[in-house]
């Protein structure tokens, strides 16, 4: 299958991966209707149609955090992405570093930070969550200080895990021990390419950043366990401050979906904040990034940087999110998708397409500029 968009690489990736593998980065929570809001509500953004422009010089390039990047867009962070394909974060950023935009690490990656690092000359970003153990946090942002990381995506809508059916099923989650791990295997002889190429040669249980902290075990089941115990629902906003006394960077708060919290980001000095319901993977029947993010946008307006992810899947998609507030997008499933479907060579095919949809939806707008992208391109009810 030759892939004409970055949904097609949904597909790809459903035929390659275990099904526990595609049902982790394809679901939600619960009965996933804020996933699919997120991509019903984007798509029924309506733009104005213009005609008789000059839009023979469509420039996509922006300036976010006093980084230039070719197009206002970065790679998100996903857990265990590199599961989707052989050292799979590494083949990302590279992806990401040859078309100018960022690639942002998950704390929860497969291949830990200084080997992402070690595969990229330009600075990537990572991306922390509160974790109970301190010492940990503060070895992890001493780390990306190391590293000369752009910017730290610290994400807050994550005190506790969501209720994920799909991963139950599969059996990724719910199933302990032998029991588990025999289902887990079963699938993974079903998909013999994804097997060889990352169950085998692709080093998966290594477990990345917080393989120290695991002391060894390298099971899934022990990885999740860590999560579960080390998420901190006891964080509150003053808990900033002990990011901030460790971080001197671009601060960038992920998972804000009200207009106050998103004052409030504002007023203790974040530099940006992303619009995000976590993909639809936390708590089901919060509303799409698409219906939050104009109201999150004028609540803060120039006092920090407003990015959004959730539900994009072209560059169509990203024109709509720009002219609803956000001045950056965030990529995850759809380069997920593309890692999983045909390594590097599809995450740049997929940041190939978003700069050629976006140049499409631009001209046939009548806007040259991503400063020209705003809510005077939108049909108005």
């Amino acid at each position: 299958m030759k892939a004409a968009s970055a949904l097609d690489y949904r597909e790809i990736a459903r035929r390659r991966l275990p099904r526990f593998l595609f049902d982790y980065i394809d679901g939600g929570s619960y009965d996933e209707v804020t996933l699919g809001a997120n991509r019903d509500d984007l798509k029924r953004i309506s733009l104005r149609q213009r005609v008789l422009r000059d839009v023979s010089d469509i420039d996509l390039s922006t300036t976010l955090f006093g980084h230039r990047m070719n197009m206002p867009v970065a790679l998100a962070p996903i857990g265990l992405a590199g599961l989707a394909a052989r050292r799979g974060e590494v083949q990302a950023a590279r992806a990401a570093e040859a078309a100018g935009v960022p690639f942002t690490l998950s704390t929860v990656s497969v291949c830990d930070l200084a080997e992402v690092v070690r595969g990229v000359k330009q600075p990537i970003w990572f991306q922390l969550y509160m974790i109970r153990d301190r010492g940990f946090m503060r070895d992890m942002l001493a780390k990306a200080r190391d590293a000369r990381c752009a910017a730290l995506m610290f994400t807050v809508d994550m005190p506790v895990p969501g209720s994920r059916y799909r991963d139950y099923r599969s059996g990724l989650a719910g199933a302990p021990g032998l029991l588990g791990a025999s289902r887990r295997i079963f699938q993974a002889a079903q998909r013999p390419s994804w097997a060889w190429d990352v169950g085998v040669c692709g080093r998966p249980h290594q477990l990345g950043n917080v393989a120290p902290v695991l002391k060894g075990r390298t099971g899934l089941e022990d990885f999740f366990r860590w999560m579960r115990e080390n998420f901190d629902p006891s964080i509150s906003w003053k808990d900033l401050d002990f990011i901030r006394s460790e971080w001197t960077g671009p601060l960038i708060i992920k998972g804000i979906l009200d207009a106050d919290d998103a004052r409030e980001a504002a007023r203790i000095g974040a530099d940006g904040l992303v619009v995000s319901n976590h993909g639809g993977r936390q708590l089901d029947g919060v509303p799409s990034t698409a219906r939050a993010l104009p109201a999150i946008a004028d609540a803060v307006g120039d006092r920090l940087t407003v990015l959004a992810d959730g539900g994009v899947r072209s560059g169509l998609d990203v024109v709509r999110m720009l002219a609803l507030g956000a001045r950056g997008v965030l990529l995850g499933r759809a380069w997920a998708y593309a890692l999983a479907g045909a390594g590097q060579a599809g995450v740049s095919h997929v940041l190939q397409l978003m700069d050629a949809e976006m140049r499409v939806a631009m001209a046939l707008t009548g806007v040259t500029r991503i400063d020209q992208i705003n809510r005077d391109i939108l049909v108005r009810d």
